[in-house]
């Protein structure tokens, strides 16, 4: 069952910002049919949705208890904003009550092989071909651009990046803090194939972040979080004090709040690791390099205050230049990642080394390429230029957060 609509997208827009959608289902026994009806009854509301391009329905050939929804967007702001909202909640309601389980996971479109030239070869790239027909045995410029941000991209991992952000009432923010840091960490193994990796906590104002590290299954990993007796209680005794109400013991209730929370990573960078002695060239341990990094750095976390709508436009500056930043041999950024839903954009870097007196790297700024771009894309009020030192610090004591715990599997998670 496909779904399509034509957009009003600008037609020149890059490929490169599409986001691609997948949800899986696993229904309840009998629900097939009761299953078909609801999603025919909501499948154009949601074609109607801004930034929506298409979807398919996919049943498993293994399992028909197994079911897949593939969406695909215009771009991650369009996806989260309408996946946020009141209106996606009740738009979806009718689905509930057939499905037992999902996994949603979402994926930034970076290569497409959508064009055949006519007597030329197959283009694929995360960017639209040049107009033209293009010419057999002919190197084109998308080729070279995509063989730089090939060689560019960071290498994939088996870790699964989340983060969550709520906001607590205010003057309740010393015993929030206390809450977070203060329950024993839960048992780091989750299953054979499933380990709780790394949570960071930190806090601006009475604003709570939350980053989260899982290797293998995160919504299996969460569970796990959830059921642990001294995390439950934890989660207790924070419900009085959240601006937001929710009750965990409300599956729906709980399951909307933590989509309201959540933010998706919208990238995740790595210096490259170094080779260690006795090893093969181009191997390198990554066991021990983890184990250094974990041992070595200071995670920092920032939450900049991004004008309404400028999210991604802000989030693409700082990975241009986190990613320069980490080029650089032995430089201060080891990772950079950012999260990103709607406006809340939050990037949060584990460094080595002293950087305290460097505002512009801790602030993801290039004085000459990026400074004066980004500036347009926050909230920095009077004198808020960032090409001034004082306009850097200014912005740094504004949006750098204060770290609550730091949970890690090497010790603790």
């Amino acid at each position: 069952m496909d779904t399509l609509v034509h957009s009003t997208a600008n037609p020149t827009a890059d490929t490169t910002s599409k986001l691609r959608v997948l949800l899986m289902l696993e229904l309840h026994e009998g629900s097939e049919q009761r299953f078909l009806e609801a999603y025919e009854g909501i499948r154009h509301q949601v074609a109607a949705v801004p930034g929506h391009l298409r979807d398919q329905l996919c049943q498993s050939i293994e399992d028909p208890s197994q079911w897949l929804i593939t969406s695909e967007w215009e771009g991650t702001s369009q996806y989260l904003a309408w996946v946020d909202s009141p209106e996606h909640q009740v738009m979806v309601q009718p689905l509930h009550g057939c499905v037992r389980g999902t996994r949603s996971l979402r994926f930034s479109v970076a290569r497409e092989t959508d064009l055949r030239a006519p007597d030329g070869p197959v283009i694929t790239t995360g960017t639209r071909a040049p107009k033209g027909k293009a010419k057999a045995g002919t190197t084109t410029k998308t080729k070279a651009a995509a063989d730089k941000a090939r060689a560019a991209a960071p290498a994939a991992d088996d870790v699964v990046r989340c983060a969550l952000t709520f906001t607590v009432k205010p003057g309740s923010e010393a015993e929030v803090a206390r809450i977070l840091s203060g329950y024993e960490s839960p048992e780091a193994r989750v299953n054979p194939t499933t380990s709780l990796r790394r949570t960071s906590v930190f806090m601006l104002g009475n604003r709570v972040v939350r980053a989260i590290e899982v290797e293998g299954d995160l919504r299996a990993a969460l569970r796990h979080v959830a059921e642990q007796p001294q995390v439950r209680a934890a989660e207790e005794a924070l419900n009085p004090h959240l601006e937001e109400a929710r009750d965990l013991n409300d599956s729906e209730a709980a399951r909307a709040f933590f989509m309201r929370s959540s933010l998706a990573e919208v990238y995740h960078l790595s210096a490259p690791a170094k080779k260690s002695a006795g090893k093969s060239a181009g191997k390198s341990d990554k066991a021990s390099d983890r184990k250094a990094d974990a041992t070595k750095t200071t995670r920092r976390a920032f939450l900049y205050p991004v004008r309404h709508g400028c999210g991604e436009s802000a989030a693409t500056l700082l990975r241009r230049h986190d990613e320069q930043a980490i080029a650089v041999a032995g430089g201060p950024i080891v990772h950079s990642q950012v999260f990103l839903r709607g406006d809340t954009l939050i990037r949060v870097l584990d460094l080595r080394g002293p950087t305290d007196d460097d505002p512009a790297l801790l602030l993801g700024v290039d004085r000459r390429e990026s400074a004066a771009r980004l500036s347009r894309l926050l909230e920095l009020g009077e004198d808020g230029e960032l090409d001034t030192d004082d306009g850097l610090r200014r912005l740094l004591a504004a949006c750098e957060t204060t770290p609550v715990t730091d949970r890690r599997a090497a010790r603790d998670v």
